[in-house]
């Protein structure tokens, strides 16, 4: 390529909007309303991802989102403090696993999104 990239984003979509935006929220992005159908949701004024109020379930259910912290063991105790699992009932949070190559835990979003939150060795 002869040009430098600037951002990567993807676009993941939403059961239920409202309650996406509020999950979102909570789990600490930052929200920048783009129309009344689409949200951006930014961590660290350069991470992103655009919500969309559009749900394919066999799209959503097969939608993944890593995200490289730089320590999962903070970032575990983190969310499982916030309780979103709890508070929100299709949302699930599973505990730290450990690969040869790094550590992540996992996180599905109300609609079915999965989250990969990993720290490379």
């Amino acid at each position: 390529m002869k040009y430098k990239a600037k951002n990567i984003r993807t676009f993941i979509g939403a059961k239920n909007y409202e309650e996406s935006i509020s999950f979102y929220r909570e789990l600490g992005f930052e929200e920048s309303i783009i129309s009344n159908k689409m949200t951006l949701f930014k961590v660290n004024d350069e991470l992103g991802f655009y919500l969309q109020d559009y749900y394919v379930k066999d799209w959503v259910n097969n939608s993944m989102i890593f995200l490289e912290v730089d320590n999962v063991d903070q970032y575990w105790e983190e969310l499982n403090s916030k309780g979103l699992h709890n508070k929100y009932k299709y949302a699930r949070l599973m505990p730290i696993k450990e690969f040869e190559w790094g550590r992540e835990c996992f996180m599905h979003d109300p609609a079915g999104v999965l989250w990969h939150f990993c720290q490379f060795n």
